[in-house]
């Protein structure tokens, strides 16, 4: 629960299609107001995606009509998009070339260019950047769903719950689609209302209208299940997005992670060795290194872990930091000093409840724990439970003696997912023992 639920193409792919409409399928040259987009990696499928062909075909028709302000910023919502999927920050860059090229040709009421701006923020992790762009968009397009998705998406990362909320509200009210439901669902979700969260997405998957549209949806629906211990569930909803689009890396992590919690630990490993060759994406390189870690092979799981430092470091020079993250990484296989000095930075730009636990884990680990227990607490100011988050509360409890407390949060971590960590549930489960045993 640390992000946007919606790609961005979710809500551009029709205004696309509809521009391109003609267009020849390969092209090359420059197509995105600074190079051409990179060439799909060989380790991902030899057939070009839905996606590469739609921004092959945006790239074409540029070139024909270069004064297409609502096309450069459709193709810039396609970058970010590209990046989402393929873990390449390089397509940030491209999107950026798009989205000021657009308005470089239309400066004034460029409604779509400031909403792809806000979509390219809020990807980078720039909230406050998001929230600028969505803000001056609602003045140009009032009426227009995606400024809406925008804000909400914003909004929660900076900890505005309530506006967060209106945004959604209000993007149900215009646009009562995917990307809405999406939203909606994931609000939800963070305010404990889990029943309510799948039927939101429910109502999303029945608005899907290709197959990529029902893996988003599925996979989703299997997190909530996932998130919620239910592994059967989700692997459920993970196998019928996988029938309905086999190629889907999310889908693909899913699954592995339904291995794992079956005691299928070497198709795990092989199913993550494949995903992060395909999508090196920061999120599945720290579940391969942990995964390798509770393996017993300390080595790879090491060499994850820095190519996980590097993948960052890429991401950082195309003007995307994800310091809560970080901040987390280097609380659990880094250097304490520096965990604290990221979550402090995250802190200090967005007080939501994701950089709350990051802080709070980071004081822990530096031995703060009675400065980390108000930053802890403070994760469950909407609501919601989050396995990983009650794990930290009960560790910082134990740390300071509050043995009663410490328990009801450790249990509460395993009741909600008992395989929330391959690292930290273990971890859980011998805490709690040792402080029954000291009763």
């Amino acid at each position: 629960m640390t992000g946007s639920r919606v790609p961005v193409l979710l809500v551009a792919i029709g205004v696309l299609l509809a521009a391109i409409a003609g267009a020849s399928f390969f092209a090359t040259g420059d197509g995105g107001g600074g190079g051409a987009a990179p060439a799909p990696s060989a380790a991902r499928s030899s057939a070009p995606s839905a996606l590469d062909e739609l921004i092959y075909r945006a790239q074409e028709t540029l070139r024909r009509t270069p004064a297409d302000a609502a096309l450069w910023a459709q193709l810039g919502a396609a970058y970010v998009e590209q990046a989402r999927i393929t873990g390449d920050p390089s397509y940030y860059g491209l999107s950026q070339g798009a989205l000021e090229r657009s308005l470089e040709t239309a400066p004034q009421d460029n409604g779509e260019a400031l909403i792809g701006l806000g979509q390219l923020a809020n990807a980078r992790h720039d909230f406050t950047a998001a929230k600028d762009y969505g803000e001056q968009a609602r003045v140009l397009r009032p009426y227009t769903g995606d400024v809406f998705g925008v804000l909400a998406d914003a909004y929660t990362q900076l900890g505005r719950a309530q506006d967060a909320t209106a945004a959604v509200d209000a993007m149900l009210g215009l646009e009562p689609g995917l990307g809405a439901f999406s939203r909606a669902s994931y609000e939800l979700e963070l305010r404990g209302r889990v029943d309510e969260a799948r039927g939101a997405m429910e109502r999303a998957l029945s608005s899907a209208a290709s197959p990529e549209d029902v893996a988003f949806c599925r996979y989703y629906l299997g997190e909530l299940a996932w998130n919620s211990g239910d592994v059967a569930g989700a692997a459920t909803q993970y196998d019928a997005g996988l029938a309905a689009a086999p190629q889907n890396i999310a889908l693909a992590q899913g699954r592995a992670k339904v291995d794992w919690a079956r005691g299928r630990v070497d198709e795990a490993l092989a199913a993550y060795r494949t995903i992060t060759d395909r999508a090196p994406l920061p999120q599945y390189l720290l579940e391969y290194g942990e995964l390798l870690e509770s393996a017993g092979r300390s080595a790879e799981a090491t060499g994850q872990y820095e190519v996980l430092t590097v993948q960052q470091q890429l991401y950082a020079a195309q003007g995307s930091t994800d310091d809560q993250v970080a901040a987390l990484v280097a609380a659990d296989h880094g250097d304490a000093a520096e965990a604290l000095a990221l979550a402090e930075a995250e802190w200090a730009r967005r007080q939501s409840v994701f950089s709350a636990d990051a802080l709070a884990w980071a004081l822990h680990v530096n031995g703060r724990d009675a400065e980390a227990l108000p930053y802890a607490e403070r994760t469950t100011a909407l609501g919601g439970t989050n396995a990983g988050w009650s794990f930290h509360r009960g560790m910082i409890l134990a740390a300071l003696g509050r043995r009663d407390e410490a328990l009801a949060a450790l249990d509460e971590a395993l009741r909600t997912n008992p395989n929330f960590n391959p690292l930290q549930a273990p971890v859980a489960r011998s805490t709690i023992a040792t402080l029954e045993s000291d009763r």
